[in-house]
């Protein structure tokens, strides 16, 4: 599955004449294997080992040219550091208010939302974006653990 979608993605970055550098296709391949929803950083963090030479810029500017081709997406929640996301369905997000842990979520009558808000208020609705908040199972284990 990963190997179809990194094939695609490459495909894609050809045919928009962009080139498959070793860095560009390594941040590709990360954020493709991960469900972490990373930070810029975090992604430099995990590839500066194998590529001493990249600068945090190059993370940036790769994202940057990932998101403009529809790649991957950028999630903000108000902090400093947007996160990243390569999962181009349709989902939503839950985070973890403690640790910032971001997992995804699908409920396909939420998908009903955007067609019921253009029928009661008349917009032409483009997109929404739904995100849960509360303690992931982790950060609710170690605070009852703390407690005890």
């Amino acid at each position: 599955m990963i190997d179809n979608k990194l094939e695609i993605a490459i495909d894609t970055l050809k045919k928009s004449g962009v080139r498959i550098t070793p860095q560009r296709h390594a941040v590709l391949e990360y954020l493709l294997t991960s469900m972490k929803h990373p930070t810029a950083d975090e992604i430099y963090k995990a590839l500066e080992d194998k590529f001493p030479n990249m600068s945090v810029a190059t993370v940036y500017n790769n994202l940057r040219i990932l998101k403009d081709l529809g790649l991957i997406r950028e999630l903000t929640y108000g902090d400093d550091s947007s996160r990243f996301d390569s999962n181009m369905m349709e989902h939503y997000h839950i985070i973890c208010e403690d640790c910032g842990k971001i997992v995804d979520f699908h409920y396909p009558t939420l998908d009903e939302i955007e067609s019921l808000a253009q029928k009661v208020s008349g917009f032409e609705i483009s997109h929404h974006r739904m995100e849960l908040y509360g303690k992931c199972g982790n950060c609710s284990h170690m605070k009852t653990t703390v407690k005890q």
